[in-house]
């Protein structure tokens, strides 16, 4: 698993800390228990030192209480996180990706056409730089 790759229990973790900005163990206990998950505070406590080693969050101390805050941007450990899914699950086919995506989910008549619209802004981007991932082509 990359830096940016995160388990289960810590993307909950994190994005409580990118909700808030910055957090005591104690805060993120409190708003992981009211998503339904009551974790114990040295659980809490336990999985922010892993972010903390790993580089995901840093921290600050205040009084006696440690303040975490995220170290990487939601959008970085996202884009790994679809990557990394791509490849394993879909050998790197995005378009095999994006068909289940589309067969799996509720997509609206908007959402339709936001993503007709990035996949010209992608078209027209490839078109000016030259060509990057070509259709049918597999992520790298």
């Amino acid at each position: 698993m990359s830096k940016d790759q995160l388990a289960s229990l810590q993307l909950a973790i994190m994005r409580v800390l990118w909700d808030s900005g910055e957090a005591s163990v104690a805060e993120v206990r409190q708003v992981l228990a009211g998503t339904g998950r009551d974790l114990a505070y040295t659980t809490v406590a336990t999985m922010l030192v892993k972010l903390e080693k790993k580089g995901q969050v840093t921290h600050r101390a205040e009084g006696k209480a440690f303040l975490y805050r995220p170290a990487v941007q939601q959008d970085s450990v996202s884009r790994s996180m679809v990557t990394d899914l791509a490849h394993r699950l879909f050998a790197g086919d995005v378009t095999l990706m994006v068909s289940h995506l589309l067969d799996g989910c509720e997509v609206g008549s908007a959402e339709l056409a936001r993503l007709k619209q990035l996949i010209q802004q992608r078209e027209q981007q490839d078109r000016t730089e030259g060509p990057g991932r070509g259709s049918g082509e597999r992520l790298a």
